[in-house]
């Protein structure tokens, strides 16, 4: 009785983790209430980066941490930069929101990211997630009422979002998804 007992716990658990770290949804391109183009951020080294200059491309959307499990996911983001650059555009966002595992600062991420992965994508400034005020591309990113598609909540480190070549949300990935799936390689080789 209690071996069984044990053994459903064992499996809800597996499950819950399952689904917080591996799910993902593909969706229709949609046109949300807010134009992705209409965004904006700071890159790592403080330069004002307009998502107009996206048009026409494919984008993903990472948050990123130094001090995770999840942090050699960077050498397959890195991959999909090399392999398929011309067409999607790798953008990581480092956020101190999960676990506090992405500490440093700009200059320490930067330099983590160049000497250990060999990091060649766009990295943006250091964002806030989580909360009633996240930065304004996670705020689209996590809104249905802006983005068109659906509401999503970051849980962790490494989720991936999908912006098609017309700027509409059409993935969500969770942590556990690997850069190589090959639903984001289907998705960044397509012309």
């Amino acid at each position: 009785m209690i071996i069984t007992i044990v053994g459903v716990i064992t499996l809800a658990l597996v499950l819950v983790g399952w689904n917080m770290f591996k799910g993902g949804n593909t969706y229709n391109a949609q046109s949300g209430t807010i134009d992705f183009y209409s965004l904006s951020c700071n890159t790592i080294d403080g330069e004002e980066y307009n998502f107009s200059q996206l048009k026409g491309k494919k984008v993903l959307i990472v948050n990123t941490a130094s001090k995770c499990g999840f942090t050699p996911q960077y050498n397959g983001l890195q991959r999909l930069q090399k392999e398929f650059g011309e067409q999607l555009t790798v953008i990581a966002f480092p956020c101190n929101d999960f676990g506090k595992q992405e500490s440093g600062t700009h200059e320490e991420i930067n330099s983590f990211c160049e000497k250990n992965y060999g990091v060649s994508f766009l990295i943006m400034e250091k964002v806030k997630i989580k909360g009633s005020n996240p930065h304004s591309v996670y705020r689209w990113l996590l809104n249905e009422s802006e983005n068109g598609i659906a509401d999503h909540n970051v849980r962790w480190n490494f989720h991936k979002f999908l912006i098609d070549s017309n700027g509409s949300l059409v993935g969500s990935y969770k942590s556990g998804v690997e850069p190589t799936d090959n639903r984001i390689i289907s998705f960044a080789s397509k012309k």
